[in-house]
């Protein structure tokens, strides 16, 4: 097991105490009041770390702290570890991005798409293309949540047991083929709309590679890169370190909540959303990234494979906020483009919160968040196990982090 450490000063790294000091005050706020059970936040600069604090309980019944080598749920963050899983393959000429999507996963032959109505008087009509593989990667095949109550589309996914992505009891394979008799939102490649599409790439690798995801995920990219906290589930010897999940209430506090099962190997491993890591191993795959694909004498992916990844796919330079789906057109998403599976800053006049052009990254549903700024060879993580209701520290936390640069 390792655990991550401070290793520069932040001065010698470029970063003002001061500010530093006002971002960790700023968030233990929030602890103080309830709201979060704890935090652990990290910067790094040249790869190393730089600033380090762990505040509050990882456990509140029984009062255990956040520590440098807590286990965390990092829910949607596992997306980008999905996304070099399949450039891997790309790379080894396994499958490519221009695949249509029932090359791999015959299912999703002949898509419908939404043409009005709803329920029972749902109307559809054939799409105008197929879905290919990098509309998976760029979210912008027409799938969508359950959860998001806004489209007749989005109610059917409910009705067919996908209020949370996953039919119970289901595996990723059943999982995948009930998406694939959903109609469509949208033809593919035409808008954006944040969904399920990961859990349909990480069955693409199953299928592609002839290994369980969880093995794949093992052998080409976590065991490589040193990330031996990380998986689909937490080794007994490992679970008395996990975080307990809460969730907010209406009042604005906090109260344990159900998540996806990590005791134990999973029936359901979702390449979307399933995966627990601690600081240290994620510090060590954004710094791949960053990197171009390689880390300690190790490749992971090709420099171009990450250039591709992290920078803006949406057709001719879009940006979220006016490619996305009506759920998607808020001021969070306005100066945002999309990569493989993570947002790229694409005009930081724009952006709700101060950005350097380039900066790409993701958040997970339990409050977890990192981005990596190549500008300034800076990676950030944010680390708290929290589901919110109104709870948005995340444009408060980039303020803060931008104004600790100092060069």
């Amino acid at each position: 097991m390792a655990q991550l450490r401070q290793e520069v000063d932040p001065g010698e790294a470029g970063l003002d105490v001061e500010a530093l000091d006002r971002l960790d005050r700023h968030v233990a706020h929030y602890v103080a009041e309830g709201r979060l059970p704890g935090f652990l936040v990290a910067l790094s600069r040249g790869g190393r770390v730089a600033h380090l604090t762990t505040h509050g309980l990882r456990d509140v019944a029984a009062g255990l702290p956040v520590e440098a080598d807590t286990l965390w749920r990092i829910y949607s963050m596992t997306k980008p570890v999905t996304a070099v899983a399949v450039l891997l393959l790309a790379e080894e000429g396994r499958l490519s991005l221009d695949d249509p999507l029932d090359r791999h996963l015959p299912a999703f032959a002949d898509p419908q798409v939404y043409d009005g109505g709803s329920g029972a008087g749902m109307r559809t009509r054939p799409a105008a293309g197929p879905i290919l593989v990098r509309h998976l990667l760029t979210h912008t095949a027409g799938l969508t949540f359950g959860f998001y109550h806004r489209h007749p589309v989005d109610a059917l996914y409910r009705e067919s047991g996908l209020e949370y992505s996953v039919p119970p009891g289901a595996d990723l394979a059943e999982t995948v083929e009930v998406y694939a008799r959903m109609p469509l939102q949208f033809d593919p490649g035409t808008q954006w709309n944040y969904s399920v599409a990961s859990n349909a790439l990480g069955r693409v690798v199953e299928v592609v590679s002839g290994q369980a995801l969880d093995a794949f995920l093992a052998e080409r990219i976590l065991r490589p890169l040193g990330m031996t906290d990380t998986g689909f589930h937490v080794a007994p010897g490992q679970a008395y370190r996990l975080a307990e999940l809460y969730g907010e209430t209406d009042e604005g506090g906090i109260e344990p909540v159900p998540g996806l099962p990590v005791r134990g190997r999973p029936r359901f491993l979702s390449g979307s959303g399933g995966l627990v890591s601690s600081a240290y191993d994620f510090h060590r795959f954004m710094e791949m990234l960053r990197r171009g694909g390689e880390l300690d004498g190790v490749r992971v992916l090709s420099a171009e494979s990450v250039a591709r990844m992290t920078s803006n796919q949406l057709p001719g330079g879009a940006v979220l906020r006016s490619f996305g789906a009506p759920v998607h057109q808020e001021a969070g998403n306005d100066g945002l483009g999309f990569g493989f599976n993570v947002s790229v800053v694409t005009d930081p006049s724009r952006t709700l919160a101060p950005s350097s052009l380039g900066t790409y990254g993701w958040t997970g549903a339990a409050t977890t968040a990192f981005w990596v700024d190549p500008a300034h060879e800076l990676t950030v993580q944010f680390m708290s196990q929290v589901r919110p209701k109104t709870l948005k520290i995340f444009p408060e936390l980039r303020r803060l982090v931008h104004e600790a640069l100092v060069d």
